[in-house]
């Protein structure tokens, strides 16, 4: 299964998780099956509030799931609308989020859990 994490840089398995989805540097596409990752940059880094287009950034990738610290609603929507389920993480690293993953651990995030406004949603106030 091929899933997609939010880092601030490319260091494969070590990249640090972004603990944020919309403003993400880079995304890291993890095949959970082979172990193989790719860093793909986030070209709508500097989109306005609640107008992140994530498919737009992953268009032509089979990603069926998103692992996020936290995402806004619009986004949340646009990726349940194309199938692709979200997972919230809190784990550091690409490779312990994986970990998590693989082991069913992480929790899918629902409406009530997005980021509606700041200070609010899966990763806690004032982060």
């Amino acid at each position: 299964m091929n899933i997609c994490i939010p880092i601030t840089r490319d260091n494969g398995f070590q990249s640090p998780v972004d603990l944020h989805f919309g403003s993400a540097p880079i995304f890291m596409v993890v095949d959970t099956e082979s172990g193989s990752c790719r860093a793909i940059p986030n070209r709508d880094l500097h989109h306005d509030h609640g107008m992140c287009r994530p498919l737009a950034q992953l268009a032509g990738e089979n990603v069926e799931a998103m692992v996020v610290g936290g995402i806004g609603m619009g986004a949340l929507g646009k990726l349940r609308a194309a199938n692709i389920r979200v997972f919230h993480s809190e784990y550091p690293t690409v490779g312990e989020t994986v970990s998590a993953f693989k082991t069913g651990t992480l929790r899918e995030v629902t409406p009530a859990m997005a980021c509606g406004h700041h200070g609010h949603g899966p990763h806690g106030p004032g982060r």
